[in-house]
């Protein structure tokens, strides 16, 4: 395996780690993304396995020990497994996540006290805005949220619209709804909610230029349209799913 980079807006860098096994033999691509600033910012750490291989993806940006946060979708090992060894090597840098992703997991597996990030703060990363916004069970994980690079108009949207496959790292325009379902219908990974549409319909807001995926290619486009059409899929999910039965155990 190699981590590739590739710049995907002004100062913001993919680090891309493609898995061929996973979902073989389309195989699934795993994404951090390094905010470049006065204080530098990471989304994502990935594996814990994989972070010789980010290590070395990040030295050829910044030097390592210059990160100073570090945020992430939510707790799970491919967002957040990697985060001690980041703090071992940037010994100023900061675990910052919201309220319930600090609450119920990170007080106790960050090495580091982490810092709670209010939904909708703004983080001044130097010469760079970044906010974070919670999106509870959206697409999954109660302590789910995203963040926006407000000078680029980027939204860095963790596992909205995963998609499958070893894609370039950034495309233009076209349809990116169409293949997230398709990687829906594999993993089942979303926590179908009946404030999820909602959820996601609040991101158009902003209206991204650019949408930074964790698993696919990053777009450029209109992101808005793009994230209501992912809301109207999801809504129509909710709304067509069958019951589980679940049976007595008695």
């Amino acid at each position: 395996m190699e981590t590739k980079v590739a710049e995907i807006a002004d100062g913001i860098y993919r680090l891309s780690t493609y898995v061929p096994e996973i979902a073989a033999p389309a195989g699934l691509a795993f994404n951090q993304f390094l905010i470049l600033g006065d204080e530098p910012l990471m989304f994502h750490t990935g594996l814990r396995k994989m972070f010789p291989l980010n290590l070395e993806a990040v030295r050829k940006i910044i030097p390592p020990e210059k990160l100073r946060w570090i945020t992430f979708g939510h707790y799970e090992a491919d967002e957040c497994g990697a985060m001690n060894e980041w703090l071992k090597v940037a010994p100023n840098a900061e675990i910052a996540h919201g309220q319930t992703g600090v609450m119920v997991s990170l007080n106790d597996m960050s090495d580091k006290a982490p810092r709670v990030l209010q939904d909708g703060e703004v983080v001044d990363i130097g010469g760079r805005r970044v906010r974070y916004i919670d999106t509870p069970h959206t697409p999954h994980g109660w302590d789910a949220g995203v963040v926006y690079e407000e000078s680029t108009g980027t939204l860095l949207v963790g596992d909205l619209f995963t998609q499958l496959g070893d894609r370039p790292a950034l495309i233009h325009g076209g349809d990116i709804v169409t293949p997230a379902m398709e990687a829906e219908n594999i993993f089942q990974y979303s926590a179908l909610n009946p404030g999820m549409g909602a959820t996601i319909r609040s991101l158009a807001k902003f209206a991204p230029k650019t949408l930074a995926l964790m698993h696919g290619p990053s777009f450029a486009g209109d992101g808005a349209a793009a994230l209501h059409a992912l809301a109207n899929e999801y809504d129509n999910r909710l709304a067509n799913r069958v019951p589980v039965a679940i049976k007595n155990a008695a």
